[in-house]
């Protein structure tokens, strides 16, 4: 099982009205829920982990989960509001209002942590559950805890939404430092090494300890750094409807290609060759390819990609 730890929340969406007028219509979503969904449909035993609340969304996102075969037999129950994020778009890249203040998602503390069994061989982390407390504590905690099992790690990093920058790259250095799989965008690269080429910033968190480093580069596609290595796969053309979701996607169809081929391990990552991590990746770029092609988070099915 890969487990996805992280935020579950609704996207309100930008539509047109029929009278013209623009309005917001409530989607599930969310940065590891819309990775989570994605590995359910792609095929694999997925779990999630991220306090829910009891509210009529808190019932949508469990309800949408479980449509897409993921279990969320270890999420707490909270009778918390649930997350908001208002969604912008802008030149068809997304731009996100967050109001979680005392939220289901926010709420979630290092108590209330599962104990993991053996099924469990890979965790997944990031998104805005990694800036707030008492969540950011709690999902770092698990992490440190479980550093024997596959981690990959994606901050997906919003500058609007962080209210103390120290503290959250503390916390970042700490889980980058035990993570094999790190994902990246090209914009989340320039946050966490600011003032430094991307060659050096590579290098960097390289030293820090990541195995492997993913960029993703929109149009451009994506390249994979690792022990001195490189290797790049070009974006899949379709035409653009909204980006949403499509970062998430490309980290379950990376993670959905290892556990496919039986190499969601640490031990699987490191003897990953060039000519594997370029499929891994590839199909990767095929799913978020799918996703940015149609509105919302809507990951693709198994025999779609």
């Amino acid at each position: 099982m890969i487990l996805c730890c992280g935020e579950a929340l609704i996207d309100m969406l930008p539509r047109q009205g029929v009278t013209g007028e623009t309005c917001f219509a409530p989607h599930a979503g969310g940065g590891v829920f819309n990775t989570a969904i994605a590995l359910g449909r792609l095929g694999q035993d997925v779990g999630f982990f991220c306090g829910l609340s009891t509210d009529v969304f808190g019932k949508k996102l469990a309800e949408t989960l479980n449509d897409s075969g993921v279990s969320v037999d270890l999420c707490p129950r909270l009778d918390a509001p649930t997350t908001l994020a208002f969604v912008t778009l802008v030149n068809g890249q997304a731009r996100y209002a967050f109001y979680d203040e005392n939220t289901a998602l926010r709420r979630l503390d290092p108590e209330m942590l599962p104990e993991l069994g053996p099924e469990v061989q890979a965790l997944f982390f990031g998104g805005i559950s990694l800036v707030s407390e008492p969540c950011g504590s709690a999902y770092e905690a698990l992490c440190l805890r479980n550093i024997t099992r596959l981690i990959m790690l994606d901050p997906n990093i919003r500058p609007g939404f962080i209210k103390d920058e120290a503290a959250y790259r503390a916390r970042l250095g700490r889980m980058l430092a035990v993570a094999d799989v790190v994902k990246l965008s090209d914009e989340d690269l320039a946050w966490l090494k600011p003032g430094t080429g991307e060659e050096t910033a590579i290098a960097n968190l390289l030293d820090c300890g990541v195995t492997l480093l993913l960029i993703t580069r929109g149009g451009k596609g994506a390249t994979g750094h690792w022990a001195g290595k490189t290797v790049s796969v070009p974006a899949h053309r379709v035409e653009v409807v909204d980006t949403v979701g499509a970062g998430d996607t490309f980290n379950a169809g990376f993670l959905g290609y290892l556990a496919a081929n039986g190499l969601a391990t640490k031990a699987g990552v490191r003897s990953l060759g060039v000519e594997g991590l370029r499929a891994a990746m590839t199909y990767a770029a095929k799913a978020a390819a799918i996703t940015a092609s149609r509105a919302g988070p809507n990951p693709p099915w198994t025999h779609e990609v």
